[in-house]
């Protein structure tokens, strides 16, 4: 269960800079903060909950990482963040870290 709520506090941890970016513009400022202060909640409880049973340095590293490449990818698709091969290779290293990470747990 512990490496369920760690996926999920990295999937969570995605939704706050969504929420700042959001609250860059007049119209949606209130909403983004609401959004981001929400998600950073989630997002630590659930990670808090993970580090019962794994250790902080593991569960730190596979939670960033997750909010990293996904933040990353919804950057390119959602708000049009410029791509290269060379940062798609940055974010494949830090999924590949990751993995490695959690296989070697």
């Amino acid at each position: 269960m512990s490496w369920t709520f760690l996926i999920l506090a990295g999937l969570f941890e995605i939704g706050w800079p969504i929420g700042l970016k959001m609250a860059q513009e007049d119209s949606t400022r209130w909403l983004g903060i609401a959004i981001a202060v929400v998600f950073m909640g989630m997002s630590g409880w659930l990670l808090w909950m993970a580090q019962k049973h794994i250790p902080i340095g593991t569960a730190y590293a596979v939670w960033t990482g997750i909010g990293a490449a996904g933040t990353f990818l919804v950057g390119v698709w959602v708000y049009g963040d410029p791509t290269s091969l060379a940062r798609y290779l940055g974010v494949a290293l830090i999924v590949a870290g990751v993995a490695t990470i959690k296989l070697a747990h």
